[in-house]
């Protein structure tokens, strides 16, 4: 059996043996391209401690399947360590939305229900995502239509009738206004509505609604809700966008609201197209963090 990325076979790849898996490349922090020595699958790989190994596969198992979570094949427990092999990936929506500098709507709609529902499934579920970002999010098909969650490292699984959660968001940009205030405690739920709110505008927009090199001026941005409705956005993604964009936790849209809001209701048959030049990279999603 040969590498779908090498002409020699897989026994003689230089890697990393991990049980019946190698690790062929590094493709971020902890994360590796890896392939079934016996059937030449390409697989991606995570490295995790065994605390938060166990956290994630308590969640996990928390879940009922979904077509847009990631689940696991295979794990390798060696020393502190854990090998956890997933199977393949075409990138990231971070990384989609800043090549092509925004989308249009009718793609957008249909790539963001696939997001809201999987946090809405998890809400029903018991579980709150906390780091919810458009990195997390990953293609599992060549023509990028098929969103999956791709793991639970930072979710919590909350108490019947009680989301209150501590701490705040890991990516800055994505932090709601409670969450800034990390000794209170806050609604799960409704922080990670903030989060798909910041990743709806920034799949629509081409950046962040919330943004400033200096974080104590990008918090107060977020504080007061400061952002910018492009005019060329339609009326309803407007609304969407300012039901979510709420300060007062209580007064957002709930994942299942934003499902039936208008602007997802009719996601297949819009096509609004946006024609806007970018001047420079400050208008685009950045490279660094999330």
């Amino acid at each position: 059996m040969s590498c779908l990325y090498c002409t020699q076979p897989l026994s003689n790849i230089k890697g990393i043996r991990v049980g019946n898996n190698v690790l062929l490349q590094s493709v971020g922090k902890n994360v590796f391209r890896a392939a079934n020595v016996h059937s030449g699958q390409q697989l991606q790989c995570k490295v995790f401690s065994i605390s938060r190994y166990l956290r994630s596969v308590a969640v996990y198992h928390q879940l009922p399947v979904h077509p847009n979570l990631s689940h696991f094949s295979d794990s390798v427990i060696e020393g502190v360590m854990v090998y956890v092999f997933f199977g393949q990936s075409y990138g990231n929506m971070h990384t989609y939305v800043r090549t092509c500098k925004g989308l249009d709507e009718g793609e957008a709609s249909q790539l963001f229900y696939q997001m809201v529902s999987t946090v809405a499934h998890c809400h029903s579920n018991d579980v709150v995502l906390r780091d919810l970002k458009l990195r997390k999010f990953v293609f599992k098909n060549q023509e990028r239509t098929h969103l999956t969650l791709s793991n639970f490292e930072d979710a919590y699984i909350i108490e019947k009738g009680d989301d209150c959660v501590y701490g705040r968001h890991d990516c800055h940009f994505y932090i709601s206004p409670e969450g800034l205030q990390t000794e209170v405690k806050h609604s799960g739920k409704a922080a990670d509505v903030w989060s798909l709110g910041v990743m709806l505008y920034t799949i629509l927009v081409g950046h962040y609604p919330f943004r400033d090199l200096e974080s104590n001026i990008l918090f107060c941005k977020i504080q007061r809700c400061d952002f910018i409705l492009p005019e060329f956005l339609s009326p309803k993604a407007k609304c969407l966008i300012q039901n979510i964009f709420r300060v007062d936790p209580s007064e957002r849209l709930t994942a299942p609201e934003i499902l039936d809001h208008p602007w997802l209701s009719f996601h297949d048959s819009q096509k609004v197209w946006r024609t806007i030049s970018y001047q420079d990279d400050d208008q685009i999603v950045p490279q660094f963090c999330c």
